[in-house]
């Protein structure tokens, strides 16, 4: 399950899990955001290469207008895949408190 929303102060806020299932719910909202944004990932539980992409995806096309996704609130688990993923050299990453 994952839900996916604008939270406090503007935040990008996602819960559950973010995989192959989920991918085309994630675009779809991410797809509707434009300039610099910052994803509160405290409630991610678990992304798969799927979920990666997706975030790849934004990454690119929001860097193309000037823009960037940035990633706080980053749990151990899910900031070590970014890292297998060589993702913390494309995304700014803030790991949870």
């Amino acid at each position: 399950m994952l839900k996916i929303g604008f939270g406090p102060q503007g935040l990008v806020v996602i819960e559950g899990r973010l995989d192959a299932a989920q991918a085309a719910t994630a675009q779809g909202f991410l797809d509707t955001v434009n300039g610099s944004t910052t994803l509160d990932c405290s409630a991610l539980e678990y992304i798969s290469s799927a979920g990666l992409g997706v975030l790849l995806k934004t990454q690119k096309r929001l860097k193309a207008n000037a823009g960037q996704l940035r990633l706080t609130g980053v749990s151990r688990h899910v900031h070590d895949i970014f890292r297998y993923a060589g993702f913390d050299q494309i995304f700014e990453i803030a790991p949870a408190a």
